[in-house]
C-alpha cells in the first residue's frame, strides 16, 4: 500500500491518543480482497484484513505526518533546569502573558511555533497570551543579540522566551567565541529587561550536526548553546542529537521524512511534540514565588549584553556614499522583510570612506549583501587595517541580511569606526557595492 493508500485506510493517529485503528473498506476488484474472498470465510477475512493493514500501518514507507512514533523517549534531549517556575506563576497569577519567538527560518516558517501558541492557549484557557514572532530567515546569534532591543524588548515585557541560532551559525560561519559573546549577551540582556523571564535555548538539526555525532564528536554549536544555557539554569532542548540519534533508531530517515534543514511537516511535528514535552515536564510541577536571582558572572566578560543597533545618520561619510531613504534591489533578485524599503547608507565607488564616532566595546554592520557586494577594508582607532568580502554563497540569488563585526573586546570608551571600499571585488561579484542597513554598537 502506499502513503495515501494507508492515510486512507485509517483515522489519523495523534502521539497522545489512545491508538485506536478504523479500518476502511478495503476497495473490491484488488488482487488481494479477490484472492481472500475465495479461501477465508468473512470473518477470518476481517481480521487477516484488520493485520495486514496494521502491517502496512508501521511498515518502511508509512505515512509519517499521521503519526509521530515517540521512539526513543523526548525527555532523554532536553534539561528542565529552573522548570520554567516564574512562567508558571505569571500564568497563574496575570491575565495578560508575553512569549517570544527568537530566531531564523525555522522559526520563522510555519510550524512548531504555531503548534506552541496552540498548546498554550488551549492549555490556558483564561490567559491572554500575546506572542511575538522574532524569527528572521538567515540570521543567527549575533544578529540576535544586536536586534534583540529593537525586535523584542520595545514591544514590552516578555515572559517567555524561545532562543534558536545553532543552525545559522553553522551555516553562516560564525566563529566559536562570537557565539557564546552572543547567546551570552542575550540572556544577560533579556535577563535585564526583566529579571522574572524565563528562557528556552534550543538547537534545530541540519547533517552537519548528524555527521559531527556521528563521527563522535559534539558540534560546537550546539555545545556552546548548552552552555550558556547551563550556567544561568535554563532548560535546553537538544533536538540536533534527537534528530541523529532517532534516524539512527530507524524511526525515520532524513530523505523520506525530515527531507531538509528547513523540515517538512513530519520534522515541524517532531520538534513540537519534544518542546511540548518538555513544557509540559515543567508545567507538572508547582509554581514557587517569582525568583529574581542575580545574574551570575558572565562567561566572558566581552559578551553582548548591551549589542544594540547604532543608526546609520550617526556616520560621517564623503560624497561617493548617500542615504537612500527607501531602498530596494532593481536587479529583481529577492530581498528579506525588514531589509527593503528601508533607509540604507550605500556607495558602490571604491575608495569611498566613511567615519563611525561611537561608545562602546564592540561595533560592526548589518548590511544587505546582494550580487554587486563589494569588499571593504576597515580600522578601529588607529588599528591594522583589515579587509573583508561582503559578498556570500547566497548574494546572486538573494540581497541577504548580513552581520559582521568589525571590532570587538575593546577598551570601555569612545572609538572611531573607518570604513573605505575597495578596488578589489569577489570575481563572482558584478560591483563593489557596501549596503549598510544599521550599525552594532555593543556599548
Amino acid at each position: 500500500m502506499t502513503k495515501t493508500e494507508i492515510k486512507n485506510t485509517f483515522i489519523q493517529i495523534h502521539p497522545d491518543d489512545n491508538v485506536v485503528f478504523a479500518l476502511a473498506a478495503l476497495k473490491r476488484g484488488t488482487a488481494i480482497s479477490g484472492y481472500f474472498s475465495g479461501l477465508i470465510k468473512p470473518c477470518f477475512k476481517f481480521i487477516f484484513a484488520m493485520l495486514f493493514a496494521c502491517v502496512c500501518l508501521f511498515a518502511k514507507g508509512q505515512d509519517k505526518s499521521a503519526i509521530i512514533n515517540p521512539g526513543l523517549p523526548y525527555s532523554n534531549y532536553y534539561t528542565l533546569a529552573n522548570q520554567l517556575n516564574n512562567f508558571k506563576q505569571v500564568i497563574a497569577t496575570r491575565k495578560n502573558v508575553t512569549v517570544t519567538f527568537l530566531g531564523g527560518s525555522i522559526t520563522y516558517n510555519p510550524g512548531w511555533r504555531q503548534m506552541v501558541c496552540k498548546y498554550l492557549t488551549n492549555k490556558f484557557p483564561n490567559t491572554d497570551f500575546h506572542f511575538i514572532d522574532a524569527g528572521i530567515p538567515s540570521l543567527g546569534s549575533l544578529p540576535h543579540a544586536f536586534r534583540l532591543q529593537r525586535d523584542v524588548l520595545d514591544s514590552g515585557k516578555t515572559d517567555l522566551m524561545f532562543i534558536e541560532a545553532a543552525v545559522n551559525d553553522r551555516v553562516n560561519h560564525t566563529d566559536s567565541i562570537t557565539q557564546v559573546r552572543a547567546l551570552e549577551g542575550i540572556v544577560r540582556h533579556a535577563k535585564r529587561s526583566n529579571p522574572g523571564m524565563d528562557l528556552i535555548m534550543m538547537a534545530f538539526a541540519d547533517p552537519y550536526e548528524t555527521s559531527d555525532y556521528n563521527k563522535g564528536l559534539i558540534p560546537p554549536e550546539i555545545a556552546n548553546h548548552q552552555l550558556v544555557a547551563e550556567h544561568y539554569n535554563l532548560p535546553f532542548i537538544n533536538l540536533g542529537k534527537e534528530v541523529r540519534d532517532k534516524i539512527n533508531n530507524k524511526e525515520f530517515s532524513w530523505e523520506g521524512d525530515f527531507k531538509d534543514i528547513h523540515p517538512a511537516p513530519f520534522g515541524q511535528q517532531l520538534y513540537f511534540e519534544n518542546i511540548k514535552s518538555l513544557l509540559n515536564a515543567c508545567f507538572d510541577s508547582k509554581a514557587k514565588k517569582i525568583i529574581k536571582s542575580p545574574l551570575p558572572k558572565p562567561l566572558d566578560k566581552a559578551n553582548f549584553e548591551y549589542g544594540s543597533y547604532y543608526n546609520i545618520r550617526n556616520a560621517r561619510y564623503n560624497a561617493g556614499w548617500a542615504i537612500d531613504n527607501n531602498w530596494k534591489p532593481t536587479d529583481g533578485i529577492g530581498t528579506r522583510d525588514g531589509f527593503v524599503n528601508v533607509p540604507v547608507l550605500s556607495s558602490v565607488i571604491p575608495g569611498s570612506t566613511l567615519s563611525l564616532p561611537f561608545n562602546g566595546t564592540a561595533v560592526g554592520i548589518a548590511i544587505v549583501s546582494g550580487s554587486d557586494a563589494g569588499i571593504i577594508s576597515y580600522r578601529v582607532d588607529n588599528g591594522p587595517e583589515n579587509t573583508v568580502d561582503l559578498y556570500t554563497e547566497w548574494s546572486s540569488m538573494l540581497h541577504l541580511p548580513w552581520y559582521l563585526l568589525l571590532g570587538s573586546d575593546l577598551k570601555t570608551g569612545n572609538h572611531i569606526l573607518t570604513i573605505t571600499i575597495s578596488q578589489q571585488k569577489n570575481k563572482n561579484s558584478k560591483g563593489n557595492a557596501c549596503r549598510i542597513v544599521n550599525f552594532l554598537v555593543n556599548k
